[in-house]
């Protein structure tokens, strides 16, 4: 029988279809055969390749815009924001319009041309996270930006096109985005109703349950949420609640990058390196000169935390016009196979 699950963030519903059910052995992808790249302009040796670099984690002795480097932030060569000019918001009619204003940058997470950010060792995932926080609180700088996004397209169907080198993507936006709005709304009266952060709630909640946890490894946990859209989509979240990423400490940065790891090698060898798209959900930026009252309890009642979202179904047109996701397998049994994967 069919099963209707609530998101408790958000309100929104989910269908785990238990008449569509698939074993987890189902979803294991072929390899790509589309990915033939030809040429990499993201590994060492190529900096020539693309546009200069804002920011790099290099070797002592070498030089900007060349080899000997650990990670590379260059700017998007197709950038779907542009940081000159002003925003230039105005009506037209009941229309509102404004400038495209923003950023949108590049991280290259290793010069060694590798596909996956788990193949690379633990000390370089956490100079990639030592980077994203370092590119967040730059562009926090600058007052015509409201929100950063931090994603990953993996694989070809997640957007990453044919060039298989790991990276990640920071884009900068002169709006707070939907999706995430949806998410602080429902935190706020989560928090007016009981006092506590929904997302500390769902933590302890999951550990004390343990059927859909998928990593715990010290202050950090992957999980699957209870009202999963898609197969094997994961969740990673701090024990310690905490509205930014920004404010994580050194110790932090190298356990967020163990969990990182094992649980992006346990998708990789469970469902044979699925495509996936990974996003960062984190506080917006918080200035002075807002309203009174303006995200008054956010400190409180918003945890910043990543989503890994496989592309093993295919979203249609219910979908699309209901708002419902139709899972065909249930996060237990997705993260008890996930569990048992080697990581």
């Amino acid at each position: 029988m069919r099963e209707l699950r609530k998101d408790p963030i958000i309100g929104r519903w989910i269908i785990i279809s238990t008449e569509r059910a698939k074993r987890p052995e189902d979803f294991k992808q072929p390899p790509d055969a589309t990915t033939h790249e030809k040429h990499c302009p993201f590994c060492s040796g190529k900096e020539a390749e693309t546009p200069p670099e804002v920011f790099a984690m290099r070797k002592p002795s070498s030089k900007p815009n060349g080899p000997d480097w650990d990670v590379r932030v260059v700017p998007s060569i197709a950038p779907l924001f542009k940081a000159e000019g002003d925003l230039n918001r105005h009506g037209n009619g009941m229309y509102d319009k404004m400038n495209g204003v923003g950023a949108h940058e590049i991280i290259i997470e290793t010069p060694q041309h590798i596909g996956g950010i788990y193949e690379l060792s633990v000390e370089q995932i956490a100079n990639v996270i030592r980077t994203w926080i370092y590119r967040i609180t730059e562009l926090e700088k600058d007052e015509r930006f409201k929100y950063i996004l931090l994603f990953k397209n993996h694989g070809l169907i997640a957007g990453a096109g044919i060039v298989r080198h790991a990276r990640s993507q920071i884009i900068a936006t002169p709006v707070n985005l939907k999706r995430v709005k949806e998410e602080l709304v429902g935190a706020k009266l989560y928090y007016e109703y009981k006092e506590r952060c929904v997302f500390c709630d769902m933590i302890k909640q999951e550990l004390d349950e343990n059927k859909r946890v998928v990593v715990d490894i010290d202050g950090f946990i992957s999980v699957m949420p209870f009202a999963s859209r898609f197969p094997f989509e994961t969740w990673i979240m701090s024990k310690r609640h905490s509205c930014d990423f920004e404010s994580l400490t050194e110790s932090e940065i190298v356990d967020l990058a163990k969990v990182l790891k094992t649980t992006l090698t346990k998708l990789s060898n469970a469902v044979h390196d699925p495509p996936y798209n990974l996003v960062l959900h984190n506080a917006p930026f918080r200035r002075k000169k807002r309203k009174p009252g303006y995200w008054r309890t956010i400190e409180e009642d918003f945890h910043w935390h990543i989503e890994i979202m496989p592309r093993l179904t295919r979203v249609a047109g219910f979908e699309w016009g209901s708002g419902f996701y139709i899972n065909p397998m249930p996060p237990e049994d997705a993260a008890k196979f996930l569990k048992e994967a080697e990581g």
